[in-house]
Formats: structure tokens, sequence, C-alpha cells
């Protein structure tokens, strides 16, 4: 226990002072790792850092970053927007709608909850002003719906905790689908219901004819061939995610060309962002390894899980805690640092107690789903107010705290029903 509150306390110290994630994270195996052992681990960052970051399962992080800014750049995502206003402008909050399902579907393609949340936003915003939409509600739900970029496969975060805890990544892309898929109808459900309640809130209806709405099919196509070609080479059996990743980026760099989007600046910029998102990334997981390392040989997953079961509690509630945990952490902690953070602690306990390790993925993809728009550290509120450059942020808080409860609820409908993550995972090797 006193490894425990040590490690939080340091760890905590570092983050208030704003030292970067994967400093912060370093710095905590050192400090730990000479404080618990008589023996110097930190000799061992030189193998532990190379080893992590030659694994192979990482290389699909670049390129899964490398697909989403391909169809950011091309724009691909305003036309699939553009496309889903038309269909779903006729129900109550149309374009509310529009928000939440063009959100599925980039995240469907890109990987990325921050890449999701700032397209949308540029694309949507100026049409929540022209037909009058409450902004609050309408920004809360870009930003609501930028978190299915990490739930939808293909998912980095799923990668990520895939890698940390030896997990099948194609099961769990397969697990995030029906999840995925249900949590997007509970939100549109949410907008549905506020903008029946108050019709003020979902602005002026946008007209299209019929003509206009089948002739915009086309422009759905080429996100579901992506989608196609990423998932469906995993689940035939024809490639790994790696290697879905490699097959989606040149697939979406020839749908590039046939847009005619492709010059020199348009590869500075993709290549530019992917160098910077995957470094970022790729340094977290490092560090995140090297933590790990050091935790592992002090044995602290040991000891927790000793400790937990000297608590007495049963699997249900200690599961209950970690839920907890998560939502109390996800105020204070960025995302992607809570999870490399979090998981080689607790998905040992998990596993332990039984919980199928697939399916707790899910979970906490879950849970920092609902970290992502939570304050004071949900991110992606500060990207929709980064993007919206005007009104408070407290308005997309506002806006953002519907879709919170529906992703309790979510959570509260995998722990009843948890076959709703597994049921596509078990056809996956």
């Amino acid at each position: 226990m006193i490894v425990i509150l040590v490690s939080l306390g340091i760890l905590l110290s570092l983050l208030l002072l704003s030292i970067p994630v994967a400093a912060a994270l370093i710095a905590l195996g050192f400090s730990v790792g000479t404080l618990f052992s008589d023996f110097p681990l930190y000799r061992a960052i030189g193998e532990i850092s190379w080893s992590a970051g030659t694994d192979f399962i990482l290389l699909a992080i670049p390129l899964f970053v490398l697909l989403g800014e391909i169809l950011l750049r091309a724009g691909i995502a305003q036309k699939t927007y553009a496309a889903l206003a038309k269909w779903l402008s006729w129900l109550p909050g149309g374009l509310i709608h529009a928000n939440i399902a063009t959100a599925a579907m980039f995240a469907a393609t890109s990987g990325s909850s921050v890449a999701t949340a700032a397209t949308i936003t540029t694309v949507a915003l100026p049409q929540a002003r022209r037909y009058k939409y409450k902004e609050s509600l309408f920004a809360g739900s870009i930003a609501a719906g930028g978190t299915l970029g990490i739930l939808i496969p293909p998912s980095i975060n799923l990668i990520v905790y895939g890698f940390l805890t030896n997990t099948s990544i194609p099961q769990l892309f397969m697990a995030g689908i029906v999840p995925g898929i249900i949590l997007t109808i509970l939100f549109m459900v949410c907008v549905l219901i506020i903008c029946l309640i108050r019709p003020e809130f979902g602005g002026v209806k946008m007209e299209s004819t019929l003509k206009e709405r089948i002739s915009s099919l086309a422009d759905l196509i080429p996100v579901f061939m992506i989608f196609g070609v990423v998932i469906g080479s995993i689940y035939m059996g024809i490639a790994t995610p790696t290697e879905s990743a490699a097959l989606g980026v040149l697939f979406s760099l020839g749908l590039a060309f046939r847009y005619k989007a492709v010059n020199l600046n348009f590869m500075k910029e993709i290549f530019e962002g992917t160098m910077r998102t995957t470094a970022m990334i790729v340094l977290i997981v490092t560090a995140a390894s090297f933590l790990n390392f050091i935790l592992d040989s002090i044995g602290l997953a040991e000891a927790l899980t000793e400790f937990v079961n000297t608590l007495g509690l049963s699997a249900f509630n200690t599961l209950m805690v970690i839920i907890l945990l998560y939502i109390v952490l996800g105020f204070f902690v960025e995302t992607l640092s809570l999870m490399v953070i979090t998981i080689p602690i607790v998905a040992p306990v998990m596993f332990g107690l039984g919980y199928d390790p697939v399916w707790f993925g899910v979970m906490v993809i879950l849970l920092i789903e609902m970290a992502l728009i939570t304050p004071p550290v949900g991110l992606n509120l500060y990207v929709v107010q980064g993007v919206r450059q005007t009104g408070s942020i407290s308005e997309v808080m506002m806006g953002s705290l519907p879709f919170v409860i529906m992703i309790a609820m979510m959570i509260a409908l995998l722990v009843a029903f948890p076959d709703m993550a597994l049921v596509l995972s078990r056809y996956v090797s």
C-alpha cells in the first residue's frame, strides 16, 4: 500500500508541475525503482525502450494516424457530413444527428477522437449558426461524437490497450463495433428527446429534395469502402491490424488522388501531422513500458492483487471501485496517459477476478470516452472550443452533459450484458 501511495503522490506532483507525461512516467520509474528496490533497475531503460519502440504492433499507430490525416485533408469528411445532413435533416435536431453520425463514420476510419472532434467542428459549426441551433448542445454533440473515434474500430487506444495487456488487437477491434453502434444510437436518441422537449434547440430544418439525397449517397461510399478494407481484411484473416492499416492508407491515398486533393502541400501536411501525433503516442507508450517494468519488478501488481483480496470485495464490487476510480481520475488526467498509467496496475487484478481481457478493454475505452468530455481536463471539450473560438468553454461543457449520462448508461448496459462486446470477437482469433 505504501508503494501505491508514494507512486501516486510522485506522479500527481509531477503532473501538477506541468511536466510532460512521458517525462513524468520515466521520472516516476526512476524514483520508485530507487526507493523500493536494492537493484539498479533503471539500467534496463535502454533495453526496455528498444523493445517497446520496435514492437510490430505499434507500427499500426502511425499508419492509422496517417489514414485519418489523409481523410481530413482530402475533404472526404466534409462530403460525408453534407450527405448525412441531407438524410437526417428531417429529424428534430437534424444537423446534430448529422454531427454524431458523421463522427461515427469518421471514427470508423481515423481511430482518433481528437481528429474526429476537430474535423467535425470545422465542417459543422458554420451550419449551426446558419440554421440557428442551440450552440452549446450543437458543440457538445460534436465533442461527444468525437469520443466514438476511440471505440469504433480502428482505434489507436485499443491498440495501446492490446499492447499493454497482450490482448488480441483483432478481437478488440471486433469487440468495439456493437457497443460503438449502440452508443451512437443512444447519443441520437438523447438529441431527439431534448429537441422534442425544447424544439428551439433544434434550429431551422434544412431543406433537401429526394433527388439531392439520392445523389449524395455517392459521398458515403468512400467511408464504407475504407472501413470494409481495414476491418474486412482483419475479419477475413487476410491481414494483421498493421497490414490492414497500410491497406487503408493506400486506398485513402487513391481516393485523395481521385478527388484531386494531392499536391506538395497536402503531402507535407499529412506527414507532419502524422509525425507529431505518432511521436507523442509512442514516447508515452515507451515511457509507460519502462514504468511497467519497474512496477512489475518491485511486485506492485501482486501486492495490489493481494490487497484487493484482503478487502473481501466481490468481483462485482471490485469492478464498481475500478469504474469509480477511472471516473474520478478522468477529471484530472489526460486520457492516453490515464490508460498507460492505470492499465498495468488494474488489469492483472481484473483478469485475476475472472473478467475477460477483451470485455475489460471495451469497458476501459468507455470510461476513457467519458473522461474526454468531463471537465476540467476533457480534451475534446478544448478541441471543440479551440476550433469554435467564440463564447465560453462552459457552454461546451454544459452541452456535453447529456452525452456523459448516455456513456454512463452504456457502461451500465455493458456490465449487465457483457456479450454485447464479446459476440463478434469470438469469431476472430
